[in-house]
Formats: C-alpha cells, sequence, structure tokens
C-alpha cells in the first residue's frame, strides 16, 4: 500500500484495536501527498492530492476536526458503521476521536473531486469559537444526516475555505492565528444557516420523524415499566430512530420550540399528575414507579414542570 509521496499508512503501527492513529495534521497530508504549511490546519484540493492506494479495509482514527466538500463519488467509505453515498455538493463533519474506514476501491481513486478543511483543536485554544466549538452539533451527526449544498451554498462554502488556504501560504506571523480561526468561524457560521434551510426544505421528512418520535414516547410510556426499564433517554429514542442524538435533538427543536428532553419530561409528567391521585401510594412509591432512584429527583422536575410539589399538587387536586 504505497503512496506516491510519503510513506504509507501501514507503515504506521495498528493499535490494538487495528485501527491507525493519525494524532498529527501532518501525518494526514503526508498520507494524500500533500505539502503542510500549518502544523495545526490544513486545506487539501482533492483533485491534486496524491492519496495511497488501499488495498485492504482501513480503519482511521482522527486526533483533529475535519470538513469535507465532495463533489464526486470518491469510492467506499464509510464513518462509523454506515457507508456514505457521496453526492455533488454534500459536506461530512467529524470531530476529534472518530473513526473513518476507507474501503478498496481502485477505480476511482484517481477521482477525486473537493476540499478538505483539517484543523487541530489545539489552534482553537484561547478563542471565542475554541469555547463554542462544542455547540455546533452536526460534528457528531452521522454520515446520512450530512448536509446537502444548493450551487450557491456551494461557492459560498469554497469562498471559506480559499482563504483559509491563502492565508496558510503566507509566512506565520502574529495575525495567522486570528484570521484562520476567524475565517473558520464564519464558515461553520455559514454551515449552520444552510443546516437550518436544510431543515426547513426537508419538513415532510422532519414532520414524519416527529410523528415517529412521538409514538415511541407513547408507546412507551404505555408499555414499559419504567421501574424496570428506566426512563427513555434521548440517546435510547435516537437509535430507536436510527438517527443521531444530536440530529434529533436539532430536528426536534426546531419543529417544536422544545427539545426532546423537554418532551420525555412533558409526558414523564402528565404521567405522574395522573398516580399522583391514588391516595393509596406514597410519593416514594410513584417517584421508583416512574423510575426515578430518589425522590427528590422526581419532587424537583415536577415543581420545575408544574410550579407544586407532588404532596401540594396532589392537595390541591
Amino acid at each position: 500500500m504505497a503512496t506516491k509521496k510519503g510513506v504509507s499508512l501501514h507503515s504506521k503501527e495498528k493499535n490494538m484495536e487495528n485501527i491507525y492513529d493519525i494524532k498529527h495534521i501532518s501525518e494526514y497530508n503526508t498520507a494524500f501527498g500533500v505539502e503542510t504549511f500549518h502544523p495545526l490546519v490544513s486545506v487539501i484540493n482533492l483533485s491534486e492530492a496524491t492519496p495511497q492506494n488501499f488495498d485492504e479495509v482501513t480503519r482511521i482514527r482522527l486526533g483533529f476536526y475535519s470538513i469535507s466538500l465532495k463533489e464526486t463519488h470518491c469510492g467506499n467509505i464509510k464513518y462509523g458503521r454506515n457507508y456514505y453515498d457521496y453526492q455533488n455538493g454534500t459536506i461530512i463533519f467529524s470531530a476529534p476521536e472518530q473513526i473513518l474506514t476507507v474501503e478498496p476501491n481502485m477505480e476511482t481513486q484517481t477521482n477525486y473531486k473537493g476540499m478538505t478543511l483539517l484543523f487541530h483543536q489545539d489552534i482553537l485554544r484561547g478563542t471565542a469559537l475554541g469555547h463554542n466549538i462544542k455547540n455546533y452539533s452536526f460534528f457528531s451527526y452521522e454520515v446520512f444526516e450530512a448536509l446537502h449544498l444548493s450551487e450557491q451554498e456551494k461557492q459560498t462554502v469554497l469562498d471559506c475555505i480559499s482563504k483559509i488556504s491563502i492565508e496558510l501560504k503566507r509566512p506565520i506571523d502574529k495575525h495567522s492565528k486570528t484570521l484562520i480561526v476567524a475565517n473558520i468561524e464564519l464558515l461553520l457560521g455559514y454551515c449552520v444557516r444552510f443546516y437550518d434551510r436544510q431543515f426547513i426544505t426537508r419538513s415532510d421528512t422532519n414532520k414524519d420523524i416527529l410523528i415517529r418520535f412521538e409514538n415511541l414516547l407513547n408507546g412507551y410510556f404505555e408499555k414499559e415499566d419504567l421501574s424496570e426499564a428506566g426512563i427513555p433517554t434521548v440517546k435510547y429514542c435516537a437509535d430507536q430512530l436510527h438517527l443521531s442524538a444530536n440530529y434529533l435533538g436539532d430536528l426536534i427543536k426546531k419543529e417544536t420550540g422544545k427539545s426532546p428532553l423537554e418532551h420525555i419530561q412533558f409526558k414523564l409528567i402528565n404521567l405522574a399528575k395522573e398516580k399522583i391521585f391514588d391516595q393509596s401510594k406514597t410519593l416514594s412509591q410513584i417517584a421508583y414507579e416512574l423510575g426515578f432512584k430518589h425522590t427528590q429527583h422526581f419532587s424537583r422536575l415536577f415543581k420545575s414542570e408544574t410550579g407544586y410539589t407532588p404532596n401540594e399538587y396532589r392537595h390541591l387536586n
């Protein structure tokens, strides 16, 4: 598995999970046969890169953020357990420690087209973006929740990446970090806007997911013994709907104005109100039946949602 430039990934040792850890951007650049202009940031034009030939399935864990705009089909690549069918003008995001699986496809390895931006979290330290990067939830989306761009949106993304590329090729000075981070933040801001547009243009699909989410919760609270199964989590619901927790959260919030957790708590409190009318049960028994390990946690949530403690609500009604 030799590269046209640099060294093969197979010259690096695998860890115990049979995953190649690429911790430094310079290592990634070497694998794609491109020059490293900055140790913490890289822009790769895939049509000019010379990636190594993968003659077997290869799993790679990146130690930095990756934003890839794909314009043509680039072979069989999957993130996590899911294949990604590259479309024109599609962006995929990955955060540090996510795993990329590359499968061999000799016919398409010379037909890469698109741009990839890599940036290490170290360049964000001490900046506003470093503090807020966790708020860009699409870095944890699944691949089938990727961002699909219009031609105009694609050009906006390319313009942002081009500005970063130009800055990387300038000599590093005291302004370099500020300008590079500012352009990364600008790019992410546009991606937030474009995802909002995508949620709107896919409203029919979103409403279907919302209905399935509601049906899932209704079925859970009607059939499950909460004292044994516990209160459903957002991750549980996302897994049942075959979505990432972040994507489900963003979608539900945009469709209803409330988070999935708020929907779960609303149904839980409605069930609690019914049980509180049963005078034969203590509040501790009710809290246990609702899946709470501690009565005070139940009381605190109930009061925050209704304005009354469970005991006050019982006597009020």
